[in-house]
């Protein structure tokens, strides 16, 4: 099945990337460098990825990884945290350390050791990508899983 969403009159997919030409991978990576000061110019960051620069012009509109694409939206996470003192404390201090605005939080009674939570939280202005911030989730003692639900 094909899944699509819309925002601002343009259409986009979700894609594995291991799908996508060349030229999109190192249109991204090219627009990583420079957001993270590792090239100073186009032109440095092009020839680090091994593209011209006017590829890197021709889609860098167009293509970016999924963290970019959830970048101010309203966010929902399943998570299945173990029935020990202080692990929604410490997922609830992650996102908190990552600048992540809490909505809304629920959570079930734990069973059999385990219990469902489902945290709700707006990334306008959070200081790391969605996926980095999914993956600290994951690291921490107590986790044991972490869905992305929906982004709106």
């Amino acid at each position: 099945m094909l899944r699509s969403f819309e925002n601002k009159g343009m259409t986009f997919f979700l894609v594995q990337s291991s799908v996508l030409p060349e030229v999109f991978k190192k249109t991204v990576k090219a627009k990583e460098l420079l957001r993270r000061g590792q090239a100073r110019t186009v032109q440095e960051a092009a020839e680090q990825v091994g593209i011209s620069r006017s590829a890197f012009y021709k889609y860098k509109d167009a293509v970016f990884p999924f963290s970019e694409g959830s970048k101010g939206k309203i966010i929902t996470i399943n998570l299945l945290l173990e029935h020990k003192t202080g692990v929604l404390s410490r997922v609830l201090s992650t996102l908190a350390q990552v600048e992540g605005n809490v909505l809304t939080i629920n959570q079930g009674l734990p069973l059999q050791g385990v219990a469902n939570a489902s945290i709700s939280f707006e990334t306008g202005s959070m200081s790391v990508g969605l996926e980095d911030f999914i993956e600290r989730l994951r690291g921490l003692d107590g986790v044991a899983k972490v869905e992305l639900v929906s982004q709106a």
